[in-house]
């Protein structure tokens, strides 16, 4: 369903960079390379990490030389890295904030770097570059969530007039919650986002002693109607685990994809590349646990 925020001169547009970020499949698989920002080098050099990751290149090697929907990353990184790497389709995050400042000491806020009207421009003045979403980050619970909404309300609204798909990352967080994956809360989220009119939103899995997750994401879910939920990948974990908790958010908690990062580009490049296709199986082609592993261990041979 094209929004009605999108007017009929963009409907093509919208609907051409629909079935890109979704490969035709309804479901977003987003390789995440934000996290230069959000968490500095902590993410890209130290033990059990690669050393290919202390590269920037390293995560437009992977993406190109993979199956993903889009690559979500900044603006200086696709202006200075995209031209070599024209078949990936990318996101670009409108705002970013490191991770040094603690809730402790202050309420997070992300403000946004550049308006959509920039990213359109950047987009006119570089036809080779595929770019067809932005993504925001909002800190619901913070004390500045007001702002945070408000400008991702505006991007939205901006991005669909232009035919822009948007992602934003919505994470409660701030000396006023108490439990930032507890999965009522994350449902609160996913909600947030159809109300700003998002197209997907990505959310932390939710995470609650004594409470069977799978069954207690259906509620972000529903809660999001027909904005599409995806999850976050999180920290590197094993591989079988992984893909396991992926498939049990797909295909019980009925979610619309992932949102990975970590746990593909903290590899080498071919075990990166093998991990983003055995994601790709099960996100945009529905494969089971077993063959997307059976995949990702031939690829290693």
């Amino acid at each position: 369903m094209v929004p009605a925020t999108v007017p009929a001169s963009a409907r093509s547009e919208y609907i051409k960079n629909y079935l890109e970020v979704t490969k035709k499949s309804g479901r977003l698989m987003l390789f995440a390379g934000d996290q230069k920002i959000e968490h500095l080098n902590d993410d890209f050099y130290g033990p059990e990490i690669s050393l290919d990751d202390a590269d920037p290149e390293h995560m437009f090697r992977i993406a190109s030389q993979s199956e993903i929907g889009v690559f979500a990353t900044q603006i200086g990184l696709v202006a200075r890295y995209g031209y070599d790497y024209p078949n990936i389709a990318y996101l670009i995050k409108l705002n970013s904030k490191s991770h040094l400042v603690k809730v402790e000491q202050a309420d997070p806020y992300s403000s946004q770097w550049l308006s959509v009207d920039k990213i359109v421009e950047f987009k006119k003045n570089n036809p080779k570059l595929k770019i067809p979403a932005v993504g925001y980050t909002i800190y619901l619970g913070s004390e500045y969530e007001k702002d945070m909404l408000e400008q991702a309300a505006n991007i939205v609204y901006d991005a669909h007039k232009n035919g822009l798909i948007v992602v934003p990352w919505v994470y409660p967080r701030g000396k006023a919650v108490a439990d930032e994956k507890d999965p009522h809360l994350i449902a609160g989220a996913t909600g947030a986002a159809a109300c700003i009119g998002s197209d997907f939103v990505k959310v932390n899995w939710p995470k609650k002693e004594g409470v069977d997750i799978p069954e207690a994401f259906k509620e972000a879910v529903k809660a999001a109607g027909r904005t599409k939920a995806v999850c976050a990948g999180g920290s590197s974990t094993d591989v079988r685990k992984f893909l396991q908790r992926l498939h049990d958010q797909i295909f019980i908690s009925g979610a619309w994809g992932n949102a990975t990062g970590r746990n593909i580009h903290q590899k080498s490049l071919k075990e990166g590349i093998a991990m983003c296709n055995a994601t790709s199986a099960i996100t945009l082609h529905g494969k089971s646990v077993d063959e997307a592993m059976a995949a990702y261990e031939k690829a290693l041979k």
